[in-house]
């Protein structure tokens, strides 16, 4: 059992936080309170390989997995820059794409996510169903060579900068009758499709937005993979990623919580001239925060380490228990955080309550952690389906 990252992992994690830090978080806030986007990190993350570090090198990439991709979303958040558009863009879409989808739409979509000129985002999550994919009700049907898709989608990341959106509808099985998933490669300025955005009280650049799609036609070769078989497959290959990066963002967040508290508590001085780290009070519960952050860490690199050796199922439990982990880490050290600065957290300066929307955002999406819980009962405690 070897919990050491690899020479070249240590330097791809070196060479990210010395990126993070040189934008940090007063350029995320600036971005994200002007209504713009991190282009600049963004387009610099691509030139440098660090948005294709798990995409194959025949493509554009790095050549790495999971793990590698988990570094770069720990580290500039870390840095305070927790970007979201990791996870669904390098994490989901490429993973998706690399594992089910054609050698032409290989081709034609890697390398531009590899470099960061091309951007997909993801849509799964709709107004009634939630991201319950039993119970999708945007459609697609046939007409002709041409598929035309209907529906809503909610929650969707990224619209506004990216030329695609990943869209998870439900076909006729023209066997069965029944329906089935499938994904599709839709171009976000195709006819028919509509986005409004969401005021949400979340500090970021990176927007959300509801979807309308009426009959957006699209040509066969929109489908990801050869087939409607590929549907399933390859909406699940996007899941696990999805759990271990946005749980490596997570942790990130909280590992830069505790450092900007930790700095203020250790030169603070008061009552006698002693740092107010000193007292127990204010000290033990950044601590245990900080427990708390590095407990998450060693799950999210056990996940991201069954992910890349193949082992999806046990990847699919551990993936779900780090991002359960890491949710409630984050959270607790950007309260605590907070709470050790006293009035000086809750300011824009201080640069930790900034963070309070996002971190609770991550008690609830991708996978809300009652529905993690869920899974572990069943799954692992061998209870009942309880819904």
């Amino acid at each position: 059992m070897n919990f050491d990252l690899s020479p070249e992992q240590d330097q791809l994690r070196d060479a990210v936080r010395a990126l993070g830090r040189k934008y940090g978080h007063s350029y995320f806030v600036q971005k994200a309170k002007s209504g713009g986007h991190t282009d600049e990190l963004w387009h610099e993350a691509g030139r440098l390989g660090y948005l294709g570090v798990n995409i194959p090198t025949e493509y554009g990439g790095g050549g790495g997995g999971i793990t590698e991709l988990a570094i770069v979303c720990e580290e500039l958040a870390a840095a305070g820059c927790p970007l979201l558009l990791l996870v669904v863009s390098p994490a989901i879409a490429a993973t998706v794409i690399h594992k089910h989808g054609t050698e032409e739409q290989r081709k034609r979509h890697l390398p531009g996510l590899a470099d960061g000129s091309q951007k997909i985002v993801f849509a799964i999550t709709e107004p009634e169903a939630g991201s319950n994919f039993h119970r999708l009700g945007t459609v697609a049907r046939r007409d002709g060579d041409d598929w035309l898709l209907s529906g809503r989608k909610v929650y969707i990341s990224g619209v506004d900068e990216a030329g695609h959106v990943l869209v998870v509808a439900r076909t006729e099985d023209a066997a069965s009758g029944k329906l089935k998933p499938a994904l599709f490669i839709v171009p976000t300025d195709a006819p028919g499709l509509d986005k409004s955005r969401l005021d949400m009280e979340i500090l970021s650049p990176e927007n959300q937005f509801l979807l309308f799609l009426d009959d957006v036609r699209l040509p066969a070769d929109a489908l990801v993979g050869e087939s409607l078989d590929a549907g399933l497959p390859a909406l699940f290959a996007g899941l696990n990623p999805e759990r271990i990066t946005v749980a490596a963002m997570g942790a990130g967040t909280g590992r830069y919580a505790i450092e900007r508290a930790s700095e203020y508590t250790a030169t603070r001085t008061v009552w006698g001239g002693r740092s107010i780290g000193s007292h127990q009070g204010v000290a033990h519960p950044l601590a245990h925060a900080a427990v708390q952050v590095e407990l998450a860490r060693l799950m999210i690199h056990k996940a991201a380490a069954l992910y890349d050796a193949g082992r999806d199922l046990e990847a699919g439990v551990a993936g779900n228990m780090a991002k359960y982990a890491s949710g409630e880490a984050a959270a607790l050290a950007v309260d605590t955080a907070v709470q050790a600065l006293g009035g000086a957290g809750m300011t824009t300066e201080y640069g930790v309550a900034t963070l309070l929307g996002a971190v609770r955002a991550g008690r609830i999406a991708p996978v809300s952690r009652e529905m993690i819980l869920n899974f572990v009962a069943q799954h692992i405690l061998g209870q009942e389906k309880s819904y």
